[in-house]
């Protein structure tokens, strides 16, 4: 498709589709994701444990007195009266429990645990708020920069029109005798150079284009661009944003992980301190052994599995239990500690991006204004530059200056021409970096 037929990708369009399509931007809206579950699993974590269990057996249930050792549960957990003599006289038996276990009271370690996952639930959201803002100025930057690159090309495309067209008059005026041979030398020499020059733009064009489309999330292609940027500067020069310095993203998410780590301190404090518990357990047991056969009825049980099946003791046990490791604090001392020096590093770096983030806002203000300075200047030297270019070449066609004096007016108007479009680019790109050091994009995309 050729590009008039493209449809003009606007800033705002390009911001949006980008943070729609950005793999980074989607990965930390997943861990976002898996934090918020985090949470929700921590909250239900405190819930008192609730097991039920069923087993129906058919076995042996012969016994002897002595110690046993089920090392890593491999043997037989058999029960029944001591006989005299092996046997293999088997029956069907059933157990059936209901267990509650609930650690009631903990010295609040149940929640600060869950406030450590809603830390990192505050921390993960502030990362992906802080991508987003800082993916918004790296598109709205890759837009400006191949905008630029656009305008660099036309303006090389311009100037090599011109060095042929020169090179044209240079040709009939030399083989007519009006001028020496040399000058179309140069000028075929000026020919060249403007084309080598036209290539390197549009490289460079290719380059900007290939590194929009990668933020974006799309395929290496052609973009056609909104020339608002070329025509036109910002209605306010210099806004003033409204948010503080410490809600800017950046800084928040480092806030953030300052939050976390403060909070993961206190859970390991919460490790000093003993854990109450609550449990209760009622059983039921069946068998298809009966009381006789303990006491000399070596008959007195059934195959009967219905019989095994079916409880017929039960017991129950309430309780109340306390555990606390007394070497604990030993250990949970030098976790804080090492815990409390991180969220002193953590402020450290805090404190040193606030730094860097009020110079760089201190220097939008200087780059604000010298935009402006420059592109109110621009147009003067393209004029003056136009005005030299055209009387230059109106007098060597009268043969009233040197093939010098017009290369000399061309390179000079090529010059103009580039810097008058870096100078209405440049003004965008000095208020895009006031936003980027404030935080608040809504300084740069507000004026459209």
């Amino acid at each position: 498709m050729a590009k008039s037929q493209q449809k003009v990708l606007t800033l705002k369009d390009a911001v949006n589709l980008a943070l729609n399509n950005y793999g980074t931007i989607k990965a930390k809206a997943n861990y976002v994701n898996a934090s918020q579950a985090n949470v929700k699993e921590n909250q239900r974590e405190s819930l008192p444990d609730l097991n039920v269990s069923a087993q129906q057996d058919y076995g042996t249930v012969n016994s002897q007195f002595g110690p046993s050792y089920g090392y890593r549960g491999f043997s037989v957990s058999s029960s029944g009266p001591a006989l005299a003599n092996q046997n293999w006289n088997a029956a069907f038996g059933s157990l059936y429990l209901a267990n509650i276990n609930w650690d009631f009271f903990s010295f609040g370690k149940a929640r600060e645990k869950i406030k450590v996952a809603q830390s990192i639930l505050n921390r993960d959201q502030a990362d992906l708020a802080q991508e987003q803002f800082q993916h918004e100025i790296r598109v709205a930057t890759a837009y400006l920069n191949l905008l630029a690159a656009q305008q660099l090309s036309n303006t090389q495309q311009k100037n090599l029109d011109r060095a042929i067209e020169l090179s044209r008059v240079v040709v009939v005026r030399a083989k007519n005798g009006l001028n020496a041979g040399v000058d179309s030398s140069l000028a075929n020499a000026d020919v060249s150079s403007a084309k080598i020059a036209l290539t390197n733009a549009r490289d460079f064009e290719q380059a900007q284009a290939n590194q929009l489309a990668q933020f974006l999330g799309v395929d290496a292609q052609g973009f056609v661009l909104d020339t608002l940027f070329v025509s036109t500067v910002p209605k306010v020069i210099d806004p003033q944003t409204t948010l503080k310095p410490e809600d800017n993203p950046l800084l928040k998410y480092y806030k953030a992980r300052i939050g976390y780590s403060d909070e993961l301190e206190k859970y390991y404090k919460t490790f000093n301190y003993p854990t109450f518990s609550v449990f209760s357990i009622f059983q039921g047991r069946g068998s298809g052994f009966d009381n006789s056969y303990g006491v000399g009825n070596p008959n007195g049980y059934t195959q009967s599995y219905f019989t095994g099946a079916n409880p017929t003791r039960s017991n129950y046990l309430l309780g109340v239990g306390l555990i606390w490791n007394l070497t604990s604090p030993l250990r949970v001392h030098q976790q804080t500690e090492a815990q409390r020096f991180t969220s002193l590093g953590l402020k450290n770096e805090y404190d040193l991006v606030d730094q860097n983030l009020r110079t760089q806002t201190a220097l939008a203000e200087t780059r604000i204004a010298n935009a402006v300075k420059n592109y109110q200047e621009a147009p003067v030297g393209l004029k003056a530059a136009s005005d030299a270019y055209l009387q230059k070449s109106v007098l060597y066609k009268n043969g009233l200056t040197t093939i010098v004096d017009v290369t000399t007016a061309l390179y000079t108007l090529n010059r103009a021409e580039t810097d008058k479009e870096i100078a209405y680019n440049n003004v965008w790109q000095a208020l895009l970096y006031k936003a980027a050091s404030t935080g608040d994009f809504n300084l740069f995309i507000n004026e459209f």
